[in-house]
């Protein structure tokens, strides 16, 4: 889990592709101080992107991504000297500074303008109409990872204000009409509009199996036949003359 506050800002410093160039081993270069903090195993956000960091160098780590991952993100596009922001995961107790991000891209969004305003920037984003509906006015949405607020909806498109302290340590100061940027929703907002969904048609139950219309037969002899029931145990002290009736009301 991340909490979309962006803590660094990395580049691409080596690309190898792997899997007959399927997947891609992605080393990123980093301005923190402290990677030896870091284990092999932990996740990094990467332009909003939930990678695992598999090898750890003085000032870099690597992570390495499934062709999934580059098909449904921008990581394929990216190149030696790609930027992107970057965030540790959130640990107990820390300051939940942004909202609750996961670091699952839902998909892509591409700027419309860019547009100053007053001391800050206007950002106006069109997303699909899948993503639309999950995004509300004064909502969050995480946008290349950093955590922002929703000030207006209209149909497919959705505009946010970015601040100078945002646009200036983020990789958001670089966007431009056209740009494409990776879009996470509310996890809110998709919970609910999954309790909203109207329930699916019950599985139906497995059909019980046929009996089989003929005894097994063994692989090696005649048909196994179930045991014969076994005859009526004979009576005892039975009669042997006709029955005769009492007279009624003599017992």
């Amino acid at each position: 889990m991340f909490t979309g506050i962006i803590t660094g800002i990395g580049t691409v410093r080596r690309l190898q592709p792997l899997g007959q160039g399927h997947d891609m081993r992605i080393e990123i270069a980093t301005p923190w101080p402290d990677t030896a903090s870091i284990a092999v195993g932990a996740s990094i956000a990467c332009g909003g992107c939930c990678l695992t960091a598999t090898t750890l160098g003085p000032d870099s780590f690597t992570v390495e991504a499934s062709a999934e991952t580059l098909s449904k993100t921008k990581l394929g596009t990216w190149t030696e000297g790609s930027r992107m922001n970057l965030e540790r995961s959130l640990r107990m107790g820390d300051e939940l500074g942004g909202h609750l991000v996961s670091g699952h891209v839902d998909g892509l969004g591409t700027v419309h303008a860019v547009t100053p305003e007053n001391g800050s920037w206007r950002v106006q984003v069109d997303v699909p109409p899948a993503l639309a509906r999950f995004i509300a006015q004064k909502g969050s949405v995480a946008i290349d990872g950093v955590s922002l607020t929703v000030n207006e909806v209209a149909g497919t498109r959705f505009g946010v204000n970015i601040i100078p302290h945002t646009w200036d340590v983020t990789t958001l100061g670089t966007l431009q009409p056209g740009h494409s940027v990776h879009i996470e929703i509310d996890m809110l907002a998709r919970y609910v509009a999954r309790l909203t969904e109207p329930l699916a048609e019950p599985m139906p139950e497995p059909m019980p199996e046929p009996m089989p219309e003929h005894a097994p037969e063994h692989p090696d002899g005649p048909p196994i036949l179930p045991p014969a029931e076994a005859p009526p145990p004979p009576l005892t002290g039975a009669l042997t003359g006709p029955l005769e009736l009492a007279p009624k009301g003599i017992p």
